[in-house]
């Protein structure tokens, strides 16, 4: 046997010792017209596509080139999207099953098929053959959060979410959520376990993802950034040090500890595509860790992190042990998402300043530009792939058709300029996918000053698409209407110099956004109906608003629920509630000096507790809404099991009873 036929014949073994789909299938949009669906597989696999209502066969095609879009993204790794149109409309409100039959790729082997059931057991649930989907366009059971921290050390609300559906029975359409919707911080690319990048690592190089050069940096190239002594929990000696940037660092993050990557945590930040994408398939999908042993990174780890390490360790293994029951949930539920900072890094654009340092190195924009290059493929695709046309994706397809150096710069200014993450679904109510991050009301008076979460354009924008729509469900990463205790904290540090030292992000930080956003809420044409649904703080509240000026004031509601696996500090975050209730109650002159005093804010009450307004756990929110598009229903299902429901007040509860109007409340 020729050297060539061996080192084919090892490939060949290698590959085919790997599962056949490393992660997924995710279901990402359903209409009645359309299912879109991701995953990851060791290499383009022949399929073939059921779809059964009970014994009916109501579809069945061999996936072909014409339904299958496939990137590879490295010697045995291929993201596909799979976007199949329906010919006659999915019927709505019925339980369809589906499955995927992977047909052998084994050489001199008879046809033979696997189906989902049979290449993963856990993915269907118990007495089913097949995951299954309910098709809703009438939307009246919601499921929503953002902050999926691995290692944060409680449990994780999508394994809480998939018992809720298993509970349920997943053949009962009536009981199942329309949809999950993801706000963001879908994984932390800033805020890495020692443990976590040891096992991306070792996905790495058992997939052969991609090498990269790196260009500004101390290391020429991945391999090197790998092997290197400071890869594990010294990885801001990586970064740029060099002096034009130290100086920018010094003028415009005052009060940062670290130049451009502001995070506390970036000792092991991610900085290569290969680890971007390593970490979603880490996140999404058990596969992969069947042949990780975190123990063996130890001998990666400086002697003076080996605690952590074994710390994190037991956190990383508790995540990774939940992750059959999230990749169900997710091949069950349609699943909606949009970024936020850690999908990138913590602070992303936070300052103007903050953005002219950054961009303006090309080992920071290629750290940032992998990042963004990791939630398209796997986030940003699938939830609007008419957005990227054929000009984009052929310039995109030509890095992964060559992924050299040359081909990576363009792929990362491509994605940078694009403009287009923001999404809606036509649903009813109407929900609009916000995109608070790149299209950012930059401070013109000062670098350090926060920008506004949209500028004005976008904004504009938006007003118009809400427009003559009755009810609207709108997906804002921040809260729109925040603690107005925890703003002005942040808007005291901020003139002081220190907007990046509070992650002074909130949409009243900026007077041109603020305005604008608060504007479109008094519109006369606004939608009658309108919800909110946030994350990112890191606790969960629910506030009822009204205009102050309008008898007939259209019906608000902030809905904030965060994190899927993350928590504000404890004691901190008592201080603030109870402060910002002595201070803003609804008596309070105070009210009248914040941006928000033309409204009405009235907080609910988390299972009617007198003392408190905001629930501090790991959880996934769940909105039941009646058939105006108004929530019926406000909770909290909280990873370790108990549920927090907001509540109203006595005379809003009246009010809803009989259907009148009552004086204000704030």
């Amino acid at each position: 046997m020729s050297q060539v036929e061996q080192s084919q014949r090892v490939q060949s073994v290698s590959e085919f010792s790997l599962p056949a789909i490393l992660a997924g299938p995710v279901l990402r949009r359903l209409t009645p017209r359309q299912a879109i669906f991701w995953l990851v597989c060791r290499s383009p696999l022949q399929l073939r596509f059921t779809l059964r209502q009970g014994h009916q066969l109501l579809d069945e095609r061999i996936l072909d080139g014409q339904y299958c879009n496939w990137v590879q993204i490295g010697e045995h790794a291929w993201v596909c999207l799979i976007i199949l149109p329906f010919e006659q409309p999915l019927p709505e409100q019925q339980v369809l099953h589906y499955d995927f039959h992977v047909m052998s790729e084994q050489e001199q082997s008879e046809q033979s098929e696997q189906n989902l059931a049979e290449l993963m057991p856990w993915l269907v649930y118990e007495g089913e053959s097949s995951p299954s989907f309910v098709c809703n366009t009438r939307l009246s059971h919601l499921l929503h959060g953002s902050c999926r921290k691995p290692h944060y050390p409680s449990e994780d609300a999508l394994v809480r979410a998939d018992c809720e559906l298993q509970a349920a029975t997943a053949r009962q359409a009536d009981t199942r959520p329309d949809m999950l919707l993801m706000s963001g911080d879908q994984i932390y690319a800033d805020d890495v376990a020692g443990p976590m990048l040891y096992a991306v690592h070792q996905v790495i190089e058992r997939l052969g993802l991609w090498p990269e050069q790196l260009e500004g940096a101390v290391v020429n190239d991945s391999q090197a950034l790998y092997q290197s002594p400071d890869s594990y929990y010294r990885r801001m000696e990586l970064l740029p040090h060099d002096r034009a940037s130290a100086a920018l660092a010094d003028r415009f993050f005052a009060g940062a500890r670290k130049p451009i990557f502001t995070s506390d945590n970036a000792d092991n930040h991610l900085i290569t595509l290969a680890e971007v994408l390593a970490m979603y398939l880490l996140v999404w999908s058990p596969q992969l860790w069947a042949e990780i042993k975190l123990e063996d990174g130890l001998k990666r780890v400086p002697d003076e992190q080996m605690e952590l390490y074994l710390a994190e360790q037991q956190h990383i293994s508790d995540f990774a042990a939940g992750l059959p029951q999230v990749q169900r949930l997710l091949a069950h539920l349609p699943s909606y998402m949009i970024f936020d900072d850690h999908d990138v890094t913590d602070d992303w654009n936070l300052t103007r300043g903050w953005e002219e340092t950054a961009y303006g190195h090309p080992f920071s924009k290629r750290i940032i530009g992998n990042a963004m290059i990791g939630y398209w493929l796997c986030q940003g695709w699938g939830n609007a792939p008419e957005r990227f046309d054929n000009t984009f994706m052929q310039q995109a397809l030509g890095y992964f058709r060559q992924p050299d150096h040359e081909h990576h710069n363009v792929l990362v200014d491509q994605v940078l300029h694009y403009d287009q993450w923001h999404y809606s679904l036509d649903t009813q109510p109407r929900v609009v996918v916000l995109d608070t991050r790149t299209h950012r009301w930059r401070s013109e008076s000062s670098a350090g000053r926060p920008s506004g979460l949209m500028d004005w354009e976008s904004l504009s924008d938006l007003q118009q698409e809400l427009i003559n729509e009755d009810a609207v469900i709108l997906v804002s990463p921040a809260p729109i209407f925040g603690v107005k205790l925890i703003e002005i904290v942040q808007r005291v540090f901020t003139w002081c110099g220190y907007a990046l030292t509070v992650d002074a992000e909130n949409w009243m930080a900026h007077p041109g956004s603020a305005n604008v956003i608060l504007n479109i809420f008094q519109h006369a044409r606004t939608p009658q109906n309108f919800i909110v649904l946030s994350g990112d703080v890191h606790y969960s509240f629910a506030y009822d608003i009204r205009l102050r000026s309008r008898k007939s004031s259209p019906n608000i509601w902030q809905i904030t629920c965060s994190g899927f696996k993350n928590e504000f500090p404890h004691r901190l975050l008592k201080v603030f509630d109870r402060a910002n209730i002595a201070l803003f109650s609804s008596s309070s002159p105070l009210n009248w000096l914040t941006r928000r005093r033309r409204l009405k804010v009235r907080a609910r009450k988390p299972d009617g507790q007198e003392h408190t307004r905001l629930s501090n756990a790991s959880g996934i929110g769940q909105v039941k809404l009646d058939s105006e598009g108004r929530p019926t229903e406000i909770k909290v299902l909280q990873a370790d099991g108990r549920n927090v429901e907001f509540v109203r007040g006595k005379r809003l509860l009246q009010r809803h009873r009989l259907g009148g109007e009552t004086k204000s409340q704030d």
